[in-house]
């Protein structure tokens, strides 16, 4: 049994999965550039953009996967590893192919008869453990491990094949090149020569060898005329950009200064020490690193919102409200919106509450799945005296995270002093009810 439950937890670890438990990286700059890199190959995929997200994901190995719904995650060291714009673009379009193919729903298709023919093997071992044939029994359950997993990976490369091809397609059809795409699957197969995998290996994994797959796209990309297309240069620039920042604040501050030494003096060094040095609280060092950033383009957003956030943590609030103010107005990025609001608040002015609350709410209409805008509208709330809708922003911000006692409790609390049938009293009746269902339900299963 304990060789069953082995091979089951491998099976169901093959699935692809939600990595719920790694950190979601926010930032504003980031998520803008997913949103304009994935936008035309969603749309080549059939697919609309204000339905489908890219979401970043805190792991520094290189992966992307879906795991239901139309939301792809790439993981951070995805997009370090990578050297242009155009390889990420790749990534997601692989990762389109898995949502258009409806590839996680499907996954018990191959889980199932895996499972179905581990079961079969084990009956067949207790079988013959019962006519005396202990040699027998283990080898039939040997046997039947070996084929059900065989076959879930067999299932699992056919998906991945399917998906490297509706890539390819949506690339050609959003007229993207696809040298992004072969450029980075060999450096999967560097990686899979590092780690010793070679084609001889190929039925021991869930994916085909990179070499083979760049064999099998390379025909359909170079012959599109979208392959002799030049890269986008405003993508690639604001990916360096972007990268840099990811390198300052993922990387230790040493790998970081390492990498962009003090005497590198390009934009994107500026950005990754300005990280670095905030950090590892080096305040002066950093605001140093954000100056020369807004010197050179003083009304960039998001170099106006990295002095500010430095500032704010720093312990300016009142100092960050210039850079934040002008950010949140250039772009009106929730997260951006979200900072400023955090801003107003810290700084303990009664005159800046109308302000952070007008921000804040903007925010959460923009971003409704942010916890901590949330939160610090319910603090605004609570210092003006409102605690109806100080309760119904701690219900908001709880069902976010998942507590479900606190947004039922809260829920309940503001319905109690709010309006009846304003739309503030609709929404807290209907986490009310909501979450009160899910708590029953919850017990229901216990």
């Amino acid at each position: 049994m304990k060789k069953l439950a082995a091979v089951l937890m491998l099976l169901l670890a093959l699935v692809p999965q939600a990595a719920l438990a790694q950190s979601i990286l926010r930032d504003a700059e980031t998520e803008a550039l997913l949103a304009d890199m994935s936008r035309p190959l969603i749309v080549a995929a059939g697919l609309n953009p204000k339905d489908v997200q890219v979401v970043l994901v805190g792991d520094s190995s290189i992966n992307a996967f879906v795991a239901g719904g139309q939301i792809v995650f790439v993981n951070s060291g995805t997009l370090q590893a990578a050297d242009s714009a155009n390889e990420v673009q790749g990534v997601i379009a692989h990762e389109l192919g898995h949502v258009v193919g409806g590839h996680v729903p499907l996954a018990d298709r191959g889980y199932k008869p895996a499972l179905g023919i581990q079961i079969l093997s084990l009956l067949i071992g207790i079988a013959a453990a019962a006519a005396g044939s202990g040699e027998g029994a283990a080898g039939a359950i040997a046997a039947g491990q070996q084929a059900a997993l065989g076959k879930y990976l067999a299932f699992s490369r056919d998906q991945e094949a399917s998906a490297d091809a509706a890539g390819a397609r949506f690339l050609n059809g959003a007229g993207i090149t696809g040298k992004g795409y072969l450029s980075f699957f060999t450096k999967l197969t560097a990686l899979e020569y590092r780690y010793g995998i070679s084609r001889k290996d190929s039925f021991l994994l869930d994916h085909p060898v990179s070499s083979d797959r760049i064999a099998n796209l390379t025909d359909t990309l170079k012959t599109n005329p979208a392959w002799g297309k030049p890269l986008d240069g405003n993508l690639e620039e604001r990916f360096r950009r972007v990268k840099a920042k990811l390198a300052g604040y993922a990387d230790d501050a040493e790998v970081t200064l390492r990498k962009y030494p003090p005497t590198d003096q390009s934009l994107y060094a500026h950005y990754a020490r300005a990280y670095a040095y905030h950090k590892s609280g080096y305040p002066e060092k950093a605001d140093e690193e954000t100056q020369a950033l807004i010197t050179a383009a003083p009304h960039d957003p998001y170099f106006l919102e990295i002095r500010g956030q430095i500032l704010l943590e720093s312990g300016q609030p009142l100092a960050a409200l210039a850079p934040l103010r002008e950010a949140s107005q250039a772009t009106k990025a929730p997260l951006i919106l979200t900072t400023f609001g955090h801003a107003l608040i810290a700084t303990e002015n009664q005159a800046n509450f109308a302000e952070a609350e007008k921000v804040l709410r903007l925010a959460v209409a923009r971003d409704q799945d942010n916890p901590f805008a949330w939160y610090q509208l319910g603090v605004v709330y609570e210092r003006k005296g409102d605690t109806a809708r100080a309760l119904l922003a701690t219900a908001e911000r709880a069902t976010l995270t998942g507590d479900l006692r606190t947004a039922a409790t809260a829920a309940r609390g503001a319905l109690a002093g709010l309006p009846p049938n304003s739309t503030d009293w609709i929404r807290a009746q209907d986490i009310a009810l909501t979450t009160q269902n899910q708590l029953q339900d919850a017990k229901g299963q216990r």
